[in-house]
């Protein structure tokens, strides 16, 4: 069950099998597997190399480090001793068999919209079809007081709502579907809305303007999924979105970050229906900012690099190491080496997501065991902070892009944020 905050969800190439048994228990099994790919559960509680579902993945919070659990049926460390009536208090209350309270970093708030028989799905396949895994759960890093449990009971009060999800009536019955699984098991809004200083989502689900409007999360930009044209989804078609779900790329963007994690365990493994649903629901969600201009491309961008040695630093650098792939154009050769004209993640005021992936390239999606042939490099070595800065400066405002510039202090500070050798987990900031 993905965790909204810390190191971004590690490449996970886990898969667990599906048991073949015969009568109704077999589909109950089947249905509670696929419930844990729409959940995503295996890319935080699992680690590189670990058993699936073991835990120990480190999670970066405000308040310090955390390790995700056990959450297989081994009985002395994982959940092996848990009733029905336990695993949905922990998924849907947030609350351990012992009554410890979870660390709202485990999405229990989108989890309290799983219908009963959805929770009861899920405990038959984590008891009777993930392999037990005996793994000692590692205790936080956050320090005495700060890691007292109690005064969580408090912020579920303040700011968890308890309902299950109800369809909305006057809606069909695909936009209620994508909305259970958005708001619900999907848990998006946990990365893609923003949190207030006590690390509350800023809306749990689509009564308010800031649910999936984008947040900054684990040194990425987790981007708009509103319809808003430039940064958000406004330019997409349905068939867009599809596609980017059930192969991580389309015409205007590649998967990157956290959300290879979802492409390489979850999303695919939907069924066309419900990949569907979810475009659906996502593209009735009105813009956050209403009234921007549309994005235009400009070719005067092309006109100046093909121009020999363009005066412009970024517009070198650019030449130098990216007209290979993105081409001069700034349309690259979609779907997989994506455009960078118009492209949502280049046009998102926050330019994170581009400062992170310019540093540190980007790790391989791997769908349904299939790798893909191109990745974007890193440049964290032979690029300075005021190299990267110029060069992602050139590229939000070239080919028509209108973003803001960004200054070396800003990679500096994602650079040490992302440093590899570095054991800590930095947040970079909420908004």
């Amino acid at each position: 069950m993905r965790l909204p905050s810390g190191v971004g969800r590690i490449l996970m190439g886990c898969a667990v099998a599906i048991v073949a048994a015969a009568g109704p228990a077999a589909a109950a099994m089947e249905r509670g597997e696929y419930l844990a790919r729409a959940g995503d559960c295996v890319s935080c509680h699992s680690v590189p190399g670990g058993k699936a579902f073991a835990g120990g993945l480190k999670m970066g919070t405000p308040l310090g480090n955390i390790y995700t659990t056990n959450i297989t049926p081994d009985k002395a460390t994982g959940i092996g001793d848990y009733t029905l009536a336990d695993f949905d208090r922990a998924l849907r209350r947030g609350v351990a068999k012992d009554g410890h309270h979870l660390y709202p970093a485990m999405p229990y708030p989108s989890y309290a919209k799983l219908t009963d028989a959805d929770v009861a799905a899920l405990y038959d396949f984590f008891m009777k079809q993930v392999p037990a895994a005996h793994q000692e759960n590692r205790p936080s890093e956050i320090p005495w007081p700060l890691n007292m449990r109690w005064p969580i009971a408090g912020w579920n009060l303040v700011f968890m709502d308890h309902a299950a999800f109800q369809p909305k009536a006057g809606q069909s019955a695909a936009w209620n579907r994508g909305a259970y699984l958005v708001q619900g098991l999907g848990h998006c809004g946990a990365c893609h809305t923003p949190r207030g200083l006590a690390w509350d989502e800023a809306a749990l689900d689509d009564s308010s303007a800031d649910y999936l409007k984008g947040a900054n999360l684990d040194s990425w930009s987790a981007p708009n999924l509103r319809g808003d044209a430039n940064a958000g989804l406004g330019r997409w078609a349905n068939a867009d979105l599809v596609a980017f779900l059930k192969t991580g790329h389309n015409r205007d963007g590649t998967a990157f970050g956290s959300m290879i994690d979802v492409i390489n365990n979850s999303s695919p493994y939907l069924s066309d229906a419900d990949l569907d649903a979810i475009a659906t629901y996502l593209k009735s969600l009105p813009a956050s900012a209403p009234g921007q201009p549309v994005y235009a491309y400009d070719d005067a961008t092309t006109k100046m690099l093909r121009a020999a040695h363009p005066a412009d630093p970024g517009a070198a650098i650019y030449f130098g190491q990216c007209v290979s792939c993105h081409v001069d154009t700034g349309k690259g050769f979609a779907p997989y080496l994506p455009p960078l004209a118009g492209n949502p993640t280049v046009l998102d005021p926050d330019p994170a997501s581009l400062i992170n992936i310019v540093l540190n390239g980007s790790n391989p999606i791997v769908v349904k065991g299939t790798p893909d042939a191109y990745r974007m490099p890193q440049f964290r070595i032979n690029l300075t902070d005021k190299d990267i800065a110029d060069v992602v400066t050139f590229i939000r405002q070239g080919w028509g892009n209108r973003a803001g510039a960004v200054t070396p202090d800003q990679v500096a500070e994602m650079r040490k944020a992302t440093d590899p050798s570095s054991d800590q987990v930095i947040i970079l900031k909420m908004r």
